[in-house]
């Protein structure tokens, strides 16, 4: 398909989950005509292809061939919406450019790859938009959110978490922790949230609280905070029954789905400012 205008066409930076197919939804209803989607081995859900007018399968590090194929489609605004496991951001098989790029970082953490690959596309003449772009309506403001309505001692324990998980984001650890009765029981690292939220669960044998933020002056373009059905499912399982997110900051995906889940599972959510 030949070029369009930018305000019609986006490019997609597709992680896993169901980010990606919740932007296309809100991208169409916005009006965007044409979706130019750059998908991961190991992680694009392949059916996404009948949802957008191009896609191409690259592995993580093919920067060169990433930024050539959104320009031969005409591409001046890109977003990144789902995860890239931990694992393959650090199992990169670059090319040429992205060493060139990563030889510049000071750090090589997920924050600074990203804003590394920003600024690459930016050369090219291709903005990446916030991740929130046409989904500011899915981050709840403070409150009560969905599930069953929490005990006083429960509210504290979340925003004790919420303190916690404010640090180790400032100190680039981790987004997520999981507290019970004023105790840290499990802080995200390298393993992601949700093996944070299972070992913090197992410790806590119920009733514990997993609370997840952004990081201070996040940069909403990469790395917003998501709260899904996986969240809940996961939540549940691991003896976790309140969730806390940051207010005005975390995505709550599929809501009608998270709010049955939270009903039927017993799980709490709220939103923390």
């Amino acid at each position: 398909m030949g070029a369009t205008t930018s305000l019609d066409c986006i490019g997609i930076i597709a992680g896993n989950g169901i980010y990606p197919i919740t932007f296309i939804r809100a991208a169409r209803g916005a009006g965007v005509t044409k979706l130019v989607m750059a998908a991961f081995t190991g992680e694009t859900n392949a059916e996404l292809a009948q949802d957008v007018e191009a896609m191409e399968w690259f592995r993580v590090g093919q920067l060169s061939r990433m930024i050539k194929f959104f320009k031969a489609q005409g591409v001046k605004h890109t977003v990144m919406v789902g995860q890239i496991a931990p694992r393959n951001l650090f199992d990169l098989r670059p090319d040429f450019r992205t060493l060139l790029m990563m030889a510049k970082l000071k750090q090589r953490n997920a924050e600074s790859l990203f804003g590394g690959i920003a600024n690459e596309m930016a050369k090219d003449g291709i903005e990446l938009l916030p991740a929130t772009t046409f989904l500011e309506d899915l981050m709840p403001q403070a409150g009560h959110v969905a599930g069953p309505q929490p005990k006083k001692r429960r509210w504290e324990d979340a925003q004790y978490g919420f303190s916690i998980a404010k640090e180790s984001s400032r100190l680039d650890i981790g987004q997520t922790v999981v507290v019970k009765n004023g105790t840290v029981l499990a802080v995200e690292a390298f393993e992601g949230t949700n093996e944070a939220v299972k070992r913090g669960g197992a410790l806590g044998r119920g009733g514990a609280t997993m609370v997840k933020v952004s990081k201070p002056n996040q940069d909403m373009r990469f790395d917003v905070p998501v709260v899904g059905p996986d969240t809940i499912r996961t939540a549940a399982a691991a003896g976790v029954d309140l969730i806390a997110v940051e207010a005005g900051k975390t995505l709550v995906l599929a809501r009608d789905e998270v709010d049955k889940l939270c009903h039927n599972l017993k799980v709490s959510l709220l939103a923390v400012a």
